[in-house]
């Protein structure tokens, strides 16, 4: 067994973060559509969590934000002209084209893609398939600048594999690691890899809300990693009927727990059989604890209204048991506050809850997981990636003065028309790729 730590690779706000209510099944971000945003908050506020985890013991990287507005897509459905030109003609005949090409969805790296540690992979590499994204329009842009984004965090090709996003076709709709888990004793050892898809994409879909991930996409992203230790579970439609758009909003793992509603399966007892034959494998050899919260101490509705398990689970340095980062939301929520507390009043696998405070993310739907892609990294494989990208408080207050003097602290979804947004967001990213050290070529407008 080689030793290794869980790294948190989380996304920068970017400088058009508004709230346009893009995403069907997404309740927050529908409630809120229309209101002012504040940009500059949010960064802070990414930033602010960043620092939470990385003074607790863990390795923390930033992913930079994508180029917004796309103009490339707004010139690929006919808008023509100079950007300013392309930018004025879509925000006055085509508003909600123009919301989507300036969405700023990439900073939920939860969705970035799915990982599989080299201890799970079958060539002992660290594998990533960036996730395309397909179910909604404005994150469907997303792929193949992540696919540029990791390449260049994780650039050693004989450690790590980042592929191309699946094909984009409705039968591979995939959603990265907002729908995945992985269970195991220690983090270099072998471990179970829970993949949780909503829907088959040879059935028929008439559900209220779009199931957003495929069986078949998670099937192909464990072969092409070789992941062992492989679980397949359906997403109760239950819950996507109840806004639970990503099972990471009903579910979150750490280590060998799994902290769960009990809405969150189709069939939970199959799901808990599957993790624990998985579990006792040659090479993994741990026993799964399975944290359940019923319906009658936390109803389905309170569970997406809080994000209780939209929270982060760690495991932290030199303590046994794990830590739960949630949301303030779920210390504002009594009955989600009640089951947060009550997990670390006995001997169970969560000794500790924090709270951290995102409410700009929390109004557009991401939690503190979904600001985050989890990457587990031996020694080897930390001190391969790039430097420049790695959290440190130098970082975050040299990220909070750009974000100070580049970013607007009031945006309302008509703004994102006006010509001077789009220059005050690519100097804002040109500024970053220095920051960061991400090379003068990081974005097509520097290309």
């Amino acid at each position: 067994m080689m030793t290794a730590v869980e790294a948190n690779c989380d996304g920068l706000v970017g400088p058009t973060h508004s709230f346009a209510g893009l995403a069907p099944g997404n309740l927050a971000s529908e409630i809120h559509k229309g209101e002012p945003s504040n940009p500059r908050g949010a960064a802070v506020e990414g930033l602010s969590k960043m620092r939470r985890l990385s003074d607790l013991g863990l390795p923390q990287f930033v992913l930079p934000p994508h180029e917004r507005p796309d103009v490339s897509f707004l010139r690929a459905l006919g808008f023509g002209g100079t950007d300013a030109a392309v930018i004025e003609a879509a925000g006055r005949t085509a508003p909600e084209l123009l919301n989507t090409a300036c969405s700023a969805s990439p900073m939920w790296a939860a969705n970035a893609a799915t990982v599989t540690p080299s201890a799970d992979a079958a060539d002992g590499r660290v594998h990533f398939t960036p996730a395309n994204l397909l179910t909604n329009l404005h994150r469907s842009l997303e792929g193949e600048q992540t696919a540029r984004a990791l390449r260049t965090l994780f650039p050693d090709e004989t450690k790590f594999a980042v592929h191309d996003p699946l094909p984009a076709q409705p039968h591979f709709a995939d959603e990265g690691a907002a729908n995945h888990v992985r269970l195991c004793a220690e983090h270099g050892e072998a471990g179970v890899n829970l993949f949780v898809w909503g829907r088959d994409a040879w059935e028929a879909w008439s559900g209220r809300f779009p199931a957003r991930q495929t069986r078949q996409a998670f099937e192909a992203v464990q072969r092409r990693h070789g992941a062992g230790g492989a679980v397949f579970a359906r997403q109760a439609r239950r819950a996507i009927e109840a806004g639970v758009f990503h099972n990471d909003v009903v579910c979150v793992g750490a280590k060998q727990c799994l902290f769960f509603h009990e809405a969150a399966f189709e069939d939970r007892a199959a799901v808990e059989a599957d993790i624990r034959a998985a579990a006792s494998r040659e090479g993994a050899g741990f026993e799964p604890v399975f944290v359940e919260v019923a319906e009658a101490d936390l109803p389905l509705a309170e569970a997406v209204k809080s994000y209780l398990f939209n929270s982060m689970l760690v495991s932290l340095p030199g303590e046994a048991r794990l830590t739960l980062i949630a949301p303030m939301e779920v210390a504002e929520t009594p009955r989600a506050h009640a089951v947060a507390q009550g997990l670390v009043g006995g001997n169970g696998p969560i000794g500790r809850v924090e709270y951290v405070d995102v409410r700009q993310s929390m109004r557009n739907g991401g939690g503190p997981a979904c600001l985050r892609l989890r990457v587990v990294l031996t020694e080897d494989e930390l001190a391969a990636a790039n430097p420049g990208q790695r959290f440190n408080p130098a970082l975050q207050q040299r990220l909070e003065a750009w974000a100070g003097s580049r970013y607007r602290d009031r945006l309302l979804p008509a703004d994102l028309a006006d010509p001077a947004l789009l220059v005050e967001s690519r100097t804002a990213l040109d500024e970053l790729t220095q920051i960061l050290a991400l090379g003068s070529d990081f974005y097509p407008f520097q290309r």
